[in-house]
């Protein structure tokens, strides 16, 4: 390949002999390097000075050294470098949207939003194949130690692991009741709530370990607690009359509406985050890649649209 500059000609070639010498200090070293005798080496190099139109080495010694321009063009020589290995990247990127694999892990809440933004990301990339799997966190957690997937999806990362934890979109809990209940209070608190029933998620889930926190926090109390595996079991039991629960946002949907609400309570919605969670940086697929970045666009696209709305008393 021919790179025209205005006093003539250089190559590719040329500039790949030319940042061995450079880089090694010495025709000979680059000759060998390169596999080249030293006059082919000593001839690309003058056809590459005479080319830009001035020296780009001195001899020293044994050895040379860069000019001022030599230094220069050295410095275009890594700029090229790092451009085409780029490029190449891009080239096998390309290649694994096309025709790649991406494994998905999260937990059991986030099952309301992400088959929908898995749904979408294929229609945008139909070559890839997506292997998804639903758990509680602690299988979540499982396989994440295991390495078994990509991507893992929860609200509660491990702090004490060495992962990438990155949020891409709120995960607000609220307190359900049944649409009938009367509520103590007409400024609700949470400890005017404590005689109250609550069914909770299992211990461990991300869930219950923001409610714990939250408990904590106000120092409330619970009289009655009822442990149910699942969002589902606990709208059905809340709907049911069965007690009150805190459950995050995105479970709830229009077809919830006829039967529970959500309650003022102060201090509620507690703020959490939905986070991507994977190992290093260096191991992540193109498939992963892409689905991490279009998450962020998936969550701009439906910020504020999950269960209810805004709405806390509807």
């Amino acid at each position: 390949m021919l790179l025209r500059n205005r006093t003539g000609h250089l190559t590719l070639r040329q500039l790949q002999i030319f940042e061995a010498v450079a880089r090694l200090g010495s025709v000979t070293r680059a000759a060998q390097a390169l596999h080249l005798t030293q006059p082919a080496v000593s001839i690309q190099l003058k056809a590459l000075t005479e080319a830009v139109g001035r020296p780009l080495t001195e001899p020293v010694g044994r050895g040379l050294r860069l000019t001022q321009a030599g230094r220069d063009l050295h410095e275009t020589c890594r700029e090229l470098a790092a451009a085409w290995s780029r490029f190449e990247a891009r080239l096998d990127d390309e290649a694994a949207l096309r025709r790649g694999l991406l494994r998905v892990s999260v937990v059991t809440t986030a099952k309301y939003f992400l088959p929908r933004a898995l749904g979408q990301f294929v229609q945008l990339h139909p070559g890839i194949e997506v292997e998804l799997e639903i758990l509680n966190r602690d299988g979540v957690l499982a396989r994440l130690r295991d390495r078994l997937d990509d991507l893992h999806i929860m609200s509660a990362p491990p702090a004490d692991w060495a992962v990438e934890a990155r949020p891409f979109l709120d995960n607000p809990l609220v307190v359900i009741a049944p649409r009938a209940f009367q509520a103590p209070r007409q400024r609700l608190e949470l400890r005017h709530l404590a005689g109250e029933r609550f069914l909770l998620r299992e211990p461990g889930s991300g869930t219950r370990m923001a409610v714990d926190e939250q408990l904590a926090r106000e120092r409330v109390s619970l009289a009655r607690r009822m442990v149910v595996g699942s969002n589902e079991a606990i709208k059905q039991a809340v709907a049911g009359g069965l007690g009150l629960a805190i459950v995050s946002r995105h479970a709830l949907s229009e077809a919830d509406l006829p039967e529970l609400r959500i309650l003022p309570v102060r201090g509620f919605p507690i703020r959490r985050a939905w986070y991507v969670v994977h190992w290093g940086e260096g191991g992540l697929s193109a498939p992963a890649r892409a689905f991490r970045e279009f998450l962020a666009e998936f969550a701009a696209a439906h910020r504020g649209a999950a269960g209810f709305g805004g709405g806390a008393n509807r």
